[in-house]
């Protein structure tokens, strides 16, 4: 399982696809959330802005991947 970490306290579904690797673009991302395949701690999500919080888990086709806090800045 690959752990994402965040400096946010949230971060949202279309972006977290975008920066763990699951999708190249935000076109991307937007087809795999309406096609059904993205799972969120193990139920379908189809809302592109759902805010992710750290120990939520995504899968997509079979990969996981974890959010994880990270450093604060500032």
């Amino acid at each position: 399982m690959k752990e994402v970490s965040i400096r946010t306290p949230y971060i949202t579904l279309g972006q977290f696809l975008k920066w763990a690797g699951f999708s190249d673009t935000g076109g991307d991302a937007r087809s795999l959330i309406a096609s059904g395949v993205v799972f969120v701690n193990g139920e379908v999500e189809q809302r592109r802005g759902r805010k992710l919080r750290p120990g939520d888990t995504v899968r997509v086709e079979g990969q996981e991947a974890v959010v994880r806090a990270g450093r604060q800045t500032g």
